[in-house]
């Protein structure tokens, strides 16, 4: 892929550290060398869900045993089953927060049941009337199920509190200012909400020599001035939770922070009262001791349409090489004759959420040399052979990334990747740049359907990949499929 034809601004250094970061303290807990937690988000948070769909299931025979002390079909039971469990994960009944309250999910506990028992009650009843439930038991059906789950719920969040409390874990603070240090103090008060701060990371204010206001008893925390150190922060302490205390975009490196803690899998936290943007927060927000927390994702969170979307390109991918493994052979042979050894050609470029990643290419040059890491477009190279210029006007040289979709390392559509050296350059730039790498990057994209291949505009390039992030589904990656599909042969070239 190219750029803009202007001329690409020289590398700027790095901006110097202002001062050393203090060392970051260990874990505070009776041990020495106590073991750092073994998972991104703690135990807890992937055990939470699973027990509270245990309440529901359990809720749910209870009151089938209530309703139809006889026999009730076990198809129908298990259906109710799958239906409250698909009902409540839709209405948000499993995410985790940081202030859980079964009483706030009475409301929808009880509506999902009614629900679910009438359309229940109208499928036995149909099936065969011997089974008829009257409306008296079916009110006694949904309220029993509700207080039960209700009741088993509000003990599985008190559990997950305790933990919390017991072990809280690693945290890091962005932000400067009171504001930043009165939400520092609250963490370290109040341990329930599982997050214990081991550092702050501050910008180059008036405020950013100094150290957090902390409860009596309690040592200041060290103030990171750099992303460098803040990464090694990340890893020294196993950092699982990351807070921000002002929107990403408004801090002093807050994308390039941002990016950071999703590389190392944080949970990312807004806790302010301003809303956040560009970046995704739940429709609900949570809080800490009154505070609004905002879970931070890099892109539209809906994890099950992502899973969908990965598992779609894995199938897509493979059968896409299947089918074109004649033309790849064909591609692969030409190369190998005309331009000698060396079919494939691997280079360094940045995925999604900041990660490095080989790209695979069939090699369209004589020389891999004059395909640089820094070097912007290729296409009028003297030393590009008849097959190469062949396979850059039919995208056939972009083949080999089907591999790279299978491993993983990119998805059929999505921003498309480019080099570690005009990342920098374009993030400096475009503003809008570095929030592309929110979604994992793709062989074609949105901006590549609308014809900006090529020498075309950088800034018009991240608008649509910003424009595509922030409303991607699944339906529109198969509309870019088939525009792609449309275009392919259209000679347009990268």
């Amino acid at each position: 892929m190219t750029t803009e034809s202007a001329p690409v601004p020289r590398a700027a250094q790095a901006t110097a550290v202002r001062r050393a970061a203090p060392t970051i303290r260990p874990p505070r807990s009776g041990r020495e060398g106590a073991a750092a937690p073994r998972t991104a988000g703690g135990l807890g948070w992937v055990r939470a869900p699973a027990q509270l769909m245990a309440c529901d299931v359990l809720a749910l025979g209870m009151a089938v045993a209530l309703v139809a002390p006889g026999p009730w079909p076990t198809v129908v039971a298990l259906l109710q089953a799958a239906a409250q469990l698909l009902l409540n994960a839709y209405r948000g009944l499993y995410r985790t927060g940081l202030s859980p309250s079964a009483l706030a999910e009475l409301p929808a506990l009880a509506g999902l049941a009614v629900v679910q028992w009438y359309v229940a009650a109208e499928t036995m009843s149909a099936h065969d009337p011997s089974h008829a439930a009257g409306w008296l038991a079916l009110g006694l059906a949904a309220g029993f199920q509700t207080l039960v789950s209700c009741g088993s719920r509000a003990v599985v969040h008190r559990s997950r509190l305790w933990s919390a409390a017991r072990d809280p874990q690693s945290t890091l603070v962005v932000g400067d200012g009171p504001s930043a240090d009165r939400v520092v103090a609250v963490l370290q008060e109040h341990t329930r909400y599982g997050m214990r701060p081991v550092g702050r990371v501050a910008g180059s204010g008036p405020d950013a020599d100094q150290a957090a206001d902390l409860p009596a008893g309690e040592a200041p925390l060290p103030v990171l001035t750099s992303v460098q150190d803040a990464g090694r922060a990340v890893v020294q302490n196993s950092v699982r939770h990351a807070v921000f205390t002002v929107p990403p975009e408004a801090a002093s490196g807050g994308a390039e922070l941002f990016a950071l803690f999703a590389r190392h899998g944080c949970r990312v936290w807004l806790i302010t009262d301003q809303a956040p943007a560009p970046y995704r927060s739940a429709p609900r927000p949570d809080h800490v001791w009154g505070f609004a927390a905002h879970a931070l994702h890099p892109g539209p969170h809906r994890p099950g349409a992502h899973r969908v979307k990965r598992a779609m390109d894995a199938v897509l991918a493979m059968v896409a090489l299947v089918a074109a493994s004649p033309v790849m052979a064909a591609c692969a042979l030409a190369v190998r004759v005309c331009d000698g050894p060396g079919v494939i050609f691997r280079q360094e470029r940045i995925g999604g959420h900041g990660r490095p990643f080989v790209l695979l290419k069939f090699r369209t040059l004589r020389a891999d040399a004059h395909e640089s890491a820094t070097r912007w477009n290729v296409a009028a190279d003297r030393g590009m052979s008849r097959v190469g210029r062949l396979l850059r006007r039919t995208s056939l040289d972009e083949l080999p990334q089907l591999w790279n979709v299978v491993r993983g390392d990119m998805s059929l559509v999505g921003p498309r990747p480019e080099r570690p050296y005009f990342v920098q350059q374009f993030s400096r730039k475009h503003p809008g740049y570095r929030y592309r790498h929110r979604m994992p990057v793709g062989i074609t994209g949105l901006a590549q359907v609308h014809g900006l291949r090529g020498d075309t505009s950088i800034e018009d390039r991240a608008r649509f990949d910003n424009r595509y992030i922030e409303t991607w589904s699944l339906w529109q990656d198969m509309c870019v499929l088939a525009r792609t599909a449309g275009s392919v042969f259209r000679l347009g070239g990268s």
